[in-house]
């Protein structure tokens, strides 16, 4: 399983059923977005793709007619879409068009189509089911920033997320038995709703599979931390410090940045280095680009000895690779610098410590003197105290020595903004103890913690990775055949017999880089399991406190009325 194939197959399918002549490619904002994630400009064009067109652009309703050009159509099903597919095909620009639906699309839709395609341009109308954004081969997310709100589903979010994971399951042929978390109504919701649709449309998902696959929907909620630590592998560590939005990344706040590397791309597909480092952690990097570095200038020096015909031929021939190499150093150098810029600025190594610490083990006491202590220092950020007094909270939240509303005042003392001290109350009404199923958070059950906190421990080569995230224990159970149908049950009367090989795990809330690199390293230690993950979004910390703040707005505090030094007027 595959998504970045799997979508990069329908891609070539799309281009290649039109016959040979140029084409434009059509699309809308999201469909943009989906292609954008597994090619860039230039891999398009050689699929004589020479015109990127947004049907919902001003440019394209002012075009001169190309009617020499193939129009090949990449939209979602949408009732938008379909309405200016229609005022396209009234007056068509293009010669020939080949439609192409990201999802399952009405029949009805389909005969509004073709009472508009008077002039017959029409010459093929398909599903081609890329309705995701492929992330890594092992991930995908549907791309929405927020799901909830008023701690339930958001109901045009339920309904994008069911076609996203529908559109998962076909463009990977698998028609999965589906187990949800028993606590959580936003799963069973989520489950229910898959399985109604894989009912109706069960032509379409009879794929006579040799084993059930396993489509396991998780909610954000039962594991709050994960999200709000700070990184150390390049992919994690980027999108946390500068964030990553379908593979680009802004740098135009950097000091003295040129303007071509204001915005850069950051894909596996197109980049070799960032493909070999995306799961290395920080020291490594920093080792890695050196080599890359040396390797430039030894590149340069040759190319500064042209001294014949023949050396000039050779400089020619090479200078496309050489250039793309010169922007690969230029660009990574200049990630790379201001990752550790920022981990000096802000001393994340301080605060990354004191994060795993909290979040890997029970020692009461000497967390609340390890925050207090970096409370101290004005080099550490609010926004870095605010995730500690909130990881301490959900940590210590029924804990008889809990002392939260000290650790606000300590934020307010600091001059932290009102909405860090409102996000501590937030995350508690979101996911503290009430709205999670595991306990590994479980002050009174301090044996299982000590358990899991050894059991962490082993193969840990420093302070900085003490955390695994509670999808860690998760993969584990299920794949011993020991994740329990209680918690997990199954929805309808679907069940799998023995242990399923191929496992989908999408969680609702969204999943993070941490998460993606748990099932990198579990899929290479375990070859005989086929595991991806996929999430509403890949959140940052940032991200995910956007989110719980927007669940939990206008939600009336039953979980948090201790804290009285937070107000919400």
């Amino acid at each position: 399983m595959n998504v970045i194939a799997a979508v990069k197959a329908y891609v070539t399918k799309m281009t290649e059923e039109s016959e040979p002549g140029m084409k434009i490619l059509l699309m809308d904002k999201e469909t943009t977005s989906i292609i954008s994630m597994v090619y860039g400009q230039s891999e398009i064009q050689q699929k004589e793709v020479f015109l990127l067109e947004r049907l919902d652009s001003a440019n394209q309703s002012n075009s001169m007619g190309l009617r020499y050009l193939k129009c090949l159509v990449f939209l979602r099903p949408s009732q938008e879409n379909i309405e200016l597919l229609c005022n396209e095909l009234r007056y068509p620009k293009y010669g020939a068009y080949y439609i192409y639906f990201s999802n399952i699309i009405a029949k009805a839709d389909i005969k509004i189509l073709a009472e508009h395609d008077e002039q017959e341009v029409v010459k093929e109308v398909q599903e081609l089911y890329m309705d995701y954004l492929a992330v890594n081969p092992h991930l995908f997310s549907i791309g929405l920033p927020t799901c909830m709100s008023s701690l339930s589903w958001n109901q045009i979010a339920l309904q994008r997320t069911v076609q996203g994971i529908i559109a998962v399951l076909l463009s990977l042929k698998k028609s999965p038995a589906i187990r949800y978390q028993a606590n959580s109504k936003l799963c069973k919701d989520l489950g229910t709703r898959i399985d109604e649709v894989m009912s109706k449309e069960s032509s379409l998902f009879a794929f006579g599979q040799s084993s059930q696959p396993l489509l396991l929907i998780l909610d954000r909620r039962d594991d709050p931390m994960t999200p709000l630590l700070n990184q150390w592998t390049y992919q994690a560590m980027v999108h946390e410090l500068l964030t990553i939005n379908n593979n680009r990344v802004n740098l135009s706040n950097i000091p003295g940045v040129s303007k071509e590397l204001s915005e850069v791309v950051l894909s596996a597909e197109q980049d070799s280095f960032y493909a070999k480092n995306i799961f290395l952690n920080y020291g490594e990097i920093g080792q890695n680009i050196k080599q890359l570095m040396d390797q430039f200038q030894a590149k340069a020096k040759s190319h500064q000895k042209i001294e014949s015909i023949a050396d000039m031929k050779n400089f020619v021939d090479a200078y496309p690779q050489f250039k793309k190499l010169s922007g690969n150093v230029t660009k990574h150098v200049t990630v790379v610098g201001e990752l550790s810029s920022m981990v000096n600025r802000y001393h994340l190594l301080d605060v990354s410590e004191v994060e795993q610490e909290i979040s890997s083990q029970n020692d009461h006491s000497s967390h609340l003197q390890s925050i207090k202590k970096l409370m101290l220092s004005d080099k550490v950020r609010d926004t870095d105290i605010a995730k500690l007094v909130m990881l301490y909270a959900l940590r210590y939240q029924n804990h008889s020595h809990n002392d939260v509303v000290e650790l606000i005042e300590g934020l307010k003392k600091r001059g932290g903004a009102e909405r860090l001290t409102r996000n501590v109350v937030n995350i508690l009404e979101y996911a503290g103890s009430h709205a999670r199923q595991s306990d590994f958070l479980n002050v009174e059950n301090a044996l299982q913690s000590t358990k899991r906190f050894f059991k962490g421990l082993s193969g840990v080569d420093n302070v900085y990775t003490q955390h695994k995230p509670l999808i860690h224990e998760t993969l584990e159970e299920l794949v011993k055949g020991r994740l329990k149908d209680s918690l997990y049950p199954y929805v309808g009367n679907h069940f799998i017999n023995g242990r399923p090989q191929d496992i989908i795990i999408f969680i609702v809330g969204g999943a993070t880089y941490e998460e993606s690199l748990t099932v990198h390293s579990f899929n290479k230690s375990n070859p005989s399991f086929n595991i991806i993950l996929g999430g509403t979004t890949i959140h940052n910390s940032t991200s995910f406190l956007a989110e719980v703040e927007q669940a939990t707005r206008n939600v009336s505090r039953k979980h948090t009325r201790n804290i009285r030094n937070v107000r919400f007027d």
